[in-house]
């Protein structure tokens, strides 16, 4: 499998895990005090963890740290709009667009060859 798809697949399921680790906490534990939403937190974090770690390991025997710091943004704001609007129940907002459009641009120039 090529390393782009093997730290891609990887920075996908990681992200899953972080986002639920920052977020979900507010609606599932809105009732509990904070520092139970943090030990929850850091738990579903950990997974994440071991997801991540791996996948920039993989990805940097190929790309630059620039890259990979892109790639991660690109897929966290890929996995966070759905997680907000389906799981979270926010509205779909233009704002997501025009923030996926400037990743984009950031892609563009840090994949580039120079």
């Amino acid at each position: 499998m090529p390393v782009l798809l093997q730290t891609t697949l990887l920075l996908i399921c990681s992200n899953v895990f972080m986002t639920f680790a920052w977020y979900a906490h507010l609606k599932d534990m809105s009732g509990r005090p904070w520092f139970i939403a943090a030990v929850v937190s850091w738990g579903v974090a950990l997974a994440e963890y071991l997801l991540q770690v791996p996948a920039n390991r993989i990805g940097y025997t190929t790309m630059n740290l620039g890259q990979l710091k892109i790639l991660q943004e690109v897929i966290a704001l890929s996995v966070f709009v759905p997680f907000a609007v389906l799981y979270m129940k926010q509205p779909l907002k233009l704002n997501y667009l025009w923030a996926a459009l400037c990743i984009c641009g950031a892609v563009y120039f840090v994949f580039r060859e120079s």
